[in-house]
């Protein structure tokens, strides 16, 4: 990498950090970083930093915690690191000031296969919506959230069984080496932008990924084994999907599906108090395997029941 490319990093959570961490080990000049306030978290409310700026301060980068984005403080403070480039991974939406303000503008890490869902929960839908295959792309930011041209994206399988949890942290790594290789390739000049509307035009519906709600995350059992298996292990172990048991949340987080012949009503618990607890649904049942009753810790099915009688 040349020296005098300089980037600013924007990004909160774990899964930005891998992003960052790769940048630096790759060499790249990241000049400064910006990351959320620190917001009050636990019962103590003691001032929790995001993951991104821990990171940061450990690796000695100068760390920006704007409260309001569109700040003019803050634009000025931003513009004072001459950056050439601005790479978001998992932050807020930004200002056309902030996005629109070096040579090379801002690019954003997603994790879907643009202009598949696009949103904010990509990895639990494609889950919930038992896709077999996602991935990580690159895009020029601009005004429509998700909407700019594509740098470079990368595919990743998902199996029958794996959860939203084990999708991001494929992703997490997936992407981090898809970023190094879009900031290399934006430095020599070795790319070409790819518009996503024609994408959509030749007959591909696009899928999207909203934000995630309560409502979205109790579990409907008038649905078939597969969709409702689905759902569990898109919204698992975040924000997880649920029901109720004896008037308690019970929290779900891994399952199996089986699907057959149903001998009880949509909704009905089946048990023989000691090695498996399971749901009639539409069309089978669904077999609880990792679960959180209310007030209780996280355990499997088999721990539950010994300690829960139904």
């Amino acid at each position: 990498m040349k020296e005098n490319m300089r980037v600013v990093f924007m990004g909160t959570p774990e899964f930005a950090v891998a992003s960052l961490d790769a940048l630096l080990k790759a060499g790249v000049n990241v000049v400064a970083v910006v990351t959320s306030a620190d917001k009050p978290a636990g019962r103590g409310r003691k001032l929790h930093q995001s993951a991104v700026k821990v990171y940061a301060l450990e690796h000695g980068i100068p760390v920006l915690q704007p409260k309001k984005l569109k700040d003019p403080a803050f634009a000025e403070e931003l513009k004072s690191y001459r950056a050439d480039l601005q790479v978001v991974v998992a932050f807020r939406m930004l200002p056309e000031r902030i996005w629109n303000m070096p040579p090379h503008g801002t690019i954003n890490l997603h994790a879907s296969l643009l202009p598949q869902y696009r949103g904010a929960a990509p990895i639990n839908w494609a889950v919930i919506n038992g896709e077999t295959e996602t991935g990580v792309t690159t895009f020029k930011l601009k005004h429509e959230i998700d909407t700019g041209d594509i740098l470079f994206n990368r595919k990743v399988t998902i199996s029958e069984d794996e959860t939203a949890g084990d999708v991001h942290d494929k992703l997490m790594l997936t992407g981090a080496g898809l970023l190094v290789e879009t900031v290399k390739a934006i430095e020599s000049g070795s790319y070409h932008e790819m518009p996503q509307e024609p994408l959509l035009a030749r007959g591909e519906q696009a899928r999207h990924a909203p934000k995630l709600f309560k409502e979205d995350c109790l579990l409907d059992w008038n649905q078939t084994a597969r969709s409702l298996h689905n759902r569990i292990r898109g919204l698992s172990p975040y924000p997880a999907a649920y029901t109720t048991l004896g008037g308690k949340t019970l929290k779900i987080y891994r399952s199996a599906c089986i699907e057959g012949p149903v001998a009880a009503s949509a909704g009905s618990p089946l048990s023989d108090g000691k090695t498996y607890l399971r749901f009639a649904c539409s069309n089978g049942y669904i077999d609880l395997l990792e679960v959180q009753l209310e007030g209780k810790k996280r355990m499997g099915i088999e721990e539950f029941l010994r300690g829960h009688k139904l």
